[in-house]
């Protein structure tokens, strides 16, 4: 009875302290009766080690969740047919995510449908997976958010948020043209981020034609010169994967 009391208070110990990988490990150890084969140190290690590996699991289901991905995909899952034109090694060596640690960007263009969101998705989950922070949402939406915050105040506190993100995925870049207001905020985010943070952009429209979506010579100048030079490009070619019915791969 002594013992089962003590049991009870250790676990309701490290319930306390939020100790949830330790306490499930204490648990199974018990109802398995593997305690008295385990040393006082292998006891430990293991309580330890299951701690770590919740945590750790805890921390990248909360980065997915914030990440707010459009598709929940894994570079695992993606199609690599010959006529998609997508360079099978290049995906995998992006998805080991030395291009965010040395803050470079990557443009996924091509045809409604040809993947670029689950693309992008993928290689930011994977992100998550590494322990980067990311963001996943269109240009169009995080602009207009940028638009309200600017009304109440709180622009640059959003601005600051952006800055901070390992990996920031802006999906249909260019599919609206930018107003003036746009501009000079995408122009902010960029020189926020440039040299420092890796952005990913995927859209429907060739690199060439981004200069006069943005609109304004001397901006788009500086918005280009930060984005396009020195990225890594993914350029999706072929049909509709949805015309095609694809699913769980694309």
């Amino acid at each position: 009875m002594i013992q089962s009391n003590n049991t009870e208070r250790t676990i309701e110990h490290m319930r306390s302290m939020k100790l949830y990988g330790m306490q499930k490990a204490y648990q199974m150890a018990i109802e398995n009766h593997s305690l008295a084969n385990l040393t006082a140190d292998e006891l430990i290690a293991h309580l330890v080690a299951q701690e770590y590996d919740d945590r750790k699991n805890r921390t990248i289901s909360r980065s997915v969740k914030n990440a707010k991905f459009r598709y929940p995909a894994q570079v695992e899952n993606i199609l690599f047919d010959p006529d998609r034109g997508m360079d099978k090694n290049l995906v995998y060596r992006l998805a080991e995510c030395t291009f965010i640690k040395n803050a470079e960007n990557l443009i996924i263009t091509g045809s409604t449908g040809t993947g670029k969101s689950y693309l992008a998705s993928a290689l930011g989950y994977q992100a998550c997976l590494n322990g980067y922070k990311i963001l996943y949402t269109s240009a169009t939406r995080l602009l207009s958010q940028l638009k309200m915050a600017k009304a109440d105040g709180s622009a640059l506190k959003e601005l600051l948020k952006i800055e901070k993100l390992d990996l920031l995925i802006l999906d249909d870049f260019g599919i609206q043209p930018f107003d003036q207001q746009s501009r000079m905020m995408l122009m902010e985010i960029i020189e926020d981020r440039h040299g420092k943070k890796s952005t990913v952009f995927a859209s429907q429209l060739p690199v060439q034609l981004w200069y006069e979506i943005i609109g304004d010579n001397t901006i788009a100048d500086a918005i280009l010169d930060r984005i396009v030079h020195s990225a890594h490009r993914i350029e999706l070619q072929g049909e509709s994967l949805r015309k095609k019915g694809t699913k769980n791969t694309i």
